[in-house]
């Protein structure tokens, strides 16, 4: 098995074998490193098994990024790909160079989320049998680490409006049908200028939700790096001259995935979401996208034992949930994030050490 670094000349091959493939996200798109790579936090690293064929059988887009007193670490968003997961040589090859690469990296771990539903045990196994583990304070039944672990997705292959409405729940229509009633009007046809807009939406979101928000020169360069080179469509709806919500939609091969949710507090009985939404999926649809990806939401159950705790009475966030399977979107759950150590020492700085710190000097701070 040979493996080589996909350099720049090669990314189209790059994103041909991720985009064709089963579980390919566009995290492991080329033009996803390229993302990171301009904030200067991260470089990007991408790595395949050839067979002798050359075809590419195995692959990872890593991430790499520097840590002061840890060194560096890897981490693949929606990696490794791997065009059989039931034939182990390849990715066992990847995985050897990688560790090489490491030694002269002086990495601590390898972070991988790869977007593989969680019944394939075959996958699992070779996993643990490669020496990855689950990362320690990530509740395996949890919402996820770094990346969702239970996503909703919603087949459309071939699927005109009157049968993806008939699959639809009846809430789920009458409030698509009421948001145009309303004269919602759902902004396709977006540029660069609307970036500003839609991050003015981003930070209301942050501020309700509770979580932090990038800077909007981030979003600004995702325009440059995705939505220019036709991965990436931002969407954004507008009622009484006021912008209401907006989101970005990720392309690639047949699938299509619901990033970025952003919402106003104002007009929220007008269900901009609604017309939104059913104005994303119509554009999946025209892009040739059999699946369209809603992304994160929580698990509907944990296992213990024999015990099978249901845990959507207690979840807030079953209020995503039930939008989501509002539009005929099917639960998956994936592996979950799997960790591959290099040096032990530097593996528990950064799981224990480091939060201590940062926690500590929140304090001091207060």
């Amino acid at each position: 098995m040979n493996i080589i670094e996909i350099k720049s000349g090669q990314k189209e091959d790059w994103n041909r074998f991720v985009a064709g493939n089963k579980y390919g996200d566009l995290l492991q798109a080329w033009e996803w490193g390229q993302l990171k790579c301009a904030g200067g936090d991260w470089s990007p690293l991408c790595l395949a098994a050839l067979d002798p064929s050359g075809n590419i059988e195995a692959g990872i887009l890593i991430l790499k990024r520097n840590l002061p007193g840890i060194g560096c670490f890897y981490y693949a968003p929606r990696g490794p790909v791997v065009s059989d997961w039931d034939s182990p040589e390849p990715l066992k090859a990847l995985i050897e160079s990688i560790r090489q690469r490491a030694k002269s990296d002086g990495a601590a771990f390898l972070k991988i989320d790869p977007a593989v539903p969680s019944e394939r045990e075959g996958a699992a196994h070779l996993l643990d049998s490669l020496g990855f583990v689950n990362p320690p304070g990530v509740d395996p039944q949890g919402f996820g680490g770094t990346q969702p672990r239970c996503v909703m997705v919603l087949p459309i292959a071939g699927k005109d409006d009157e049968t993806l409405l008939s699959e639809f729940k009846a809430q789920c229509r009458r409030n698509i049908r009421k948001s145009i009633k309303f004269g919602v009007e759902v902004i396709v046809d977006t540029t660069k200028e609307h970036v500003a807009p839609f991050y003015e939406l981003l930070k209301i979101t942050a501020e309700r939700d509770g979580f932090k928000v990038r800077a909007q020169s981030y979003y600004e360069t995702m325009w440059d790096k995705l939505v220019e080179p036709g991965k990436a469509k931002l969407f954004l709806t507008q009622f009484d001259g006021q912008y209401l919500s907006g989101a970005l939609c990720f392309v690639l091969g047949d699938k299509c995935w619901y990033v970025y949710g952003a919402s106003s507090n104002d007009y929220r009985d007008k269900m901009p979401n609604y017309a939104m939404q059913w104005a994303m999926i119509h554009w999946a649809r025209e892009q040739g996208c059999a699946i369209y990806d809603f992304r994160g939401v929580s698990p509907r159950r944990r296992q213990e034992g024999e015990q099978t705790e249901d845990l959507e009475k207690e979840d807030h966030l079953q209020g995503l949930n039930r939008f989501k399977e509002g539009f005929g979107a099917e639960y998956v759950e994936y592996l979950g994030e799997r960790d591959l150590v290099f040096d032990s020492f530097k593996y528990w700085l950064w799981n224990t050490a480091k939060p201590a710190a940062q926690k500590l000097m929140r304090k001091i701070r207060r």
